[in-house]
């Protein structure tokens, strides 16, 4: 299995790097798994509507470029669905099951995803209602893609 995970910008906090590392490392029994970094643009305060479509146009356009038609597409956003742990796991074992051999993962920057981007997904995925930086969605993302693997595995995993 390939896990890739798609996202918009890069982490410049320390922190965030070393435990995004820790579970790509923890991963590489079951998968593996790349993080591939798009480029994000600057949004300026106040941005008009407009500028908010173009800045989300121009990073789409970057996703776009990475998205595999062989890969099974899952787009991270606020009104996705939502499932539990064991759900999330579950779902990776139908991917699989139905003869995927790549997820893709995609993340979004401050402004979210581009709609062109949203509409290449196979699912949209919601962690929570809440709004979380992008940063910090990585690191929860590759948790939770690490558990979905215990899961599936019948390894023990804390709750």
């Amino acid at each position: 299995m390939k896990i890739s995970i798609l996202c918009v910008g890069k982490i410049k906090e320390g922190y965030f790097r070393d435990g995004i590392a820790e579970y790509v490392k923890r991963l590489s029994r079951y998968s593996t798994t790349e993080i591939v970094e798009v480029q994000d643009e600057k949004t300026p305060d106040g941005a008009s509507e407009a500028e908010e479509k173009q800045i989300l146009a121009t990073e789409g356009a970057r996703l776009m470029k990475h998205l595999s038609d062989e890969a099974y597409k899952i787009a991270l956003c606020i009104d996705g669905k939502k499932m539990d742990s064991v759900a999330f796991a579950a779902k990776i074992e139908q991917i699989k099951t139905n003869g995927f051999s790549h997820i893709q993962f995609i993340i979004g920057g401050s402004l979210g995803l581009a709609p062109e981007v949203v509409k290449k997904a196979d699912l949209k995925l919601s962690f929570s209602d809440m709004t979380f930086p992008h940063q910090l969605m990585r690191l929860i993302l590759c948790e939770q893609i690490y558990r979905a693997f215990r899961i599936a595995n019948n390894e023990p995993y804390h709750k």
